[in-house]
């Protein structure tokens, strides 16, 4: 087979289970529909390795073209398939986690009565995802960006009996046209400077709009604009409504309202992920924009320290999992921000498979505590699910940055470059990231404890029915597992993928670093001894600290929450950003539709158009009414004093 047909075997296959399931939902059983969509899904992540195997290992780019999309005046543009080093890693991320998660929702889904559904949404999903990684234009790329948006909103809402999951989708929805309409003029913008939106063109002429160039800046309202600036950061608008950053990060943690393997798929390997590679991707017009390059910095490492904040004190299992995720893709933002693209897209690698892990853990642990989420009312059941206590470990470890599991490779290789870049914000970068290493390796080890160790917290009845999950959903986790435990190290030594060699290394010419803004090239020769160590130190720090306040002093939380009362709510709160975006805009909007549409819509509109109209009408034919009595010589009468009024007016005519 060729590698064409394994490219186009990977995207399509997807795409055919979810057809056969989503359009035959009523013909087909619950086994039939999970077949559909599992073993193509499962044909799909074989097929993604042999193109991994083959792209990487022969350092060859294909370009399968599907067919001539739009072509309108000067815009035209084809569906292709566009397969380099990049996106080859994106097809076994994407491919892999959700073929896990799509055998793993058979058992998880098993008491579901839309089973059918929930599959072909899954699929669906990856689809949009598989789009989205093999464009080779905008255009493209943005069609993906909204089919995993609408995916999403689909899966988080999928309990739509739920008041909360509507919610939670509603709010997904609304927060990332916020940054869509900033990606959407990005898109514009490319098309009205450079005159075309295929990647390879625009990355070709980029350098014509440097910053030294007579083209460099656009007149607007009397403000001179730079081109490259704002095109990134327009694009970067789309990019943190995607991946959940700083300001649009509200919808994250409430999309934990849909079924746990669509947390799984959405923190792990799509979605949120998409705002990473577009930024990867974009490398060639990033390094020519600064100024955007230190938003990207500042607003990841803001990220990072922020959501690891509040995960430091969330008792939901699953929200401690989200908001390690917005975390995570501070790091990956702010290594993009300091040049380290191959570092940030390493740490999504890693990060995929680990947090996939952690997530799908999760959701065995619920399944054994009958719907618990809450781990204040857990502990105590690591004897009665030891394999599901062995993956959390193994995800938590991975998490924590520990030697030899694979976020320590990625995450420290981050921290490195961010303090090799040697600018202030690489500096300021590199600080918050470490310092929001502890606050990860609390937390998690916080999740480990309450989750598994210390006197059982739920009820006798809870208690009696805890048990392993089925294998159905511990087999999945295998693949995981292997990951979290070797994919770093494999990634690091095997592959080189954080070679500061991008134009003739793993890359293959796939990512754009300047010379000078080569911060991984830095790290590895000039960095000094203790700026590698000091992460480590902290992890361990963090780790520590946990089992002290939760295995050998349980008491220390309530003293700390007590001596603390105003951080701790306002940590539990979310820095009340919902609180404050409902006062700014939630409530004036609804106060504004309501006015629109009492005085605009009922009265006016309304008043003066069908119902005025209606009321006229109604007003004749009540007049008119009147002259209907029903008697038979009224009507005669009438009609005689019509009939003389008309003779008469006859003569007076001819007489005239």
């Amino acid at each position: 087979m060729s590698l064409n047909e394994l490219i186009v075997l990977t995207v399509f296959l997807p795409l055919f289970g979810a057809l056969a399931s989503g359009l035959f939902v009523r013909q087909l059983a619950d086994k039939p529909a999970q077949l559909l969509t599992c073993v193509p899904m499962v044909l799909s992540a074989l097929c993604a390795w042999m193109v991994f195997f083959a792209i990487t290992g022969n350092h060859v780019v294909a370009d399968v073209h599907v067919l001539t999309w739009i072509v309108s005046g000067d815009l035209a543009t084809s569906w292709s398939l566009y397969v380099d080093s990049l996106t080859a890693v994106m097809l076994l991320l994407v491919t892999t986690v959700a073929a896990v998660v799509h055998i793993y929702s058979v058992g998880y889904m098993s008491h579901d009565a839309h089973k059918p559904r929930f599959m072909a949404y899954l699929s669906l999903f990856t689809f949009g995802m598989l789009m989205l990684v093999t464009a080779n234009n905008f255009i493209q790329l943005f069609f993906g960006w909204e089919a995993v948006g609408l995916c999403s909103y689909l899966l988080i809402g999928f309990w739509f009996k739920k008041d909360s999951a509507n919610a939670a989708s509603m709010k997904a929805f609304i927060v990332n046209r916020i940054g869509d309409f900033g990606f959407a003029l990005g898109i514009a913008a490319i098309f009205f400077t450079f005159g075309t939106v295929d990647f390879a063109k625009v990355f070709a002429t980029a350098n014509a709009f440097h910053a030294d160039s007579p083209d460099a800046s656009w007149l607007v309202f009397g403000y001179s604009l730079p081109v490259l600036d704002t095109i990134c950061l327009l694009l970067f608008l789309g990019a943190m409504g995607k991946s959940a950053q700083f300001l649009l990060h509200t919808w994250l943690p409430d999309a934990m309202e849909g079924p746990t393997p669509v947390s799984a798929l959405i923190h792990a390997a799509t979605m949120v992920t998409a705002g990473v590679f577009m930024v990867a991707r974009c490398s060639p017009l990033f390094e020519l924009a600064p100024t955007a390059l230190m938003v990207v910095t500042y607003v990841g490492a803001i990220t990072a320290i922020f959501a690891a904040s509040v995960g430091l004190v969330q008792n939901d299992i699953k929200r401690v999992i989200a908001y390690s995720t917005c975390s995570q893709l501070g790091y990956m933002f702010f290594a993009c921000g300091v040049s380290a693209y191959s570092a940030g897209v390493f740490h999504l690698l890693t990060h995929g498979f680990f947090k996939a892990l952690l997530f799908l853990g999760a959701g065995s642990v619920i399944h054994a505590m009958s719907g618990e989420q809450d781990m204040r009312r857990m502990g105590g059941i690591w004897r009665k699910i030891p394999y599901t206590y062995a993956c959390m470990w193994i995800g938590s470890l991975a998490l924590a940055g520990i030697p030899w599991f694979a976020g320590f490779f990625s995450k420290d290789t981050i921290l490195e470059a961010a303090y090799a870049a040697g600018s202030t914000h690489g500096y300021v970068a590199y600080a918050l990231g470490v310092t929001a290493a502890f606050l990860t390796a609390f937390y998690s080890w916080r999740l480990i404890f309450m989750t598994f160790h210390g006197a059982p917290r739920a009820s006798d009845e809870v208690m009696h029915h805890v048990h392993e999950s089925p294998p159905v959903m511990l087999l999945p986790l295998v693949p995981l597992v292997l990951g979290a435990l070797f994919i770093g190290a494999v990634g690091y030594y095997g592959w080189e993928m954080v070679s500061g060699h991008h134009e003739h290394g793993f890359w293959n010419g796939a990512l754009t670093v300047l010379d000078a803004n080569n911060a991984i090239e830095r790290a590895h020769h000039h960095l000094p001894g203790w700026v590698p160590v000091l992460p480590l130190l902290v992890a361990l720090s963090g780790i520590a600290g946990a089992f002290v306040f939760y295995m050998v002093r349980p008491e220390l939380p309530g003293r700390v929450r007590d001596a603390f009362g105003t951080l701790y709510r306002f940590l539990l709160n979310k820095w009340y950003f919902d609180e404050l975006y409902d006062r700014i805009f939630v409530r004036p909007s609804i106060a504004l539709g309501s006015w629109l549409w009492r005085w605009v819509d009922v009265r006016a509109i309304d008043g003066l158009g069908p119902n005025g109209m209606a009321w006229v009408s109604r007003q004749l034919a009540v007049r008119s009414s009147a002259l209907q009595t029903g008697y038979l010589y009224t009507y005669a009468f009438a009609m005689l004093l019509g009939l003389l009024v008309l003779i008469g007016w006859v003569i007076y005519s001819v007489m005239r």
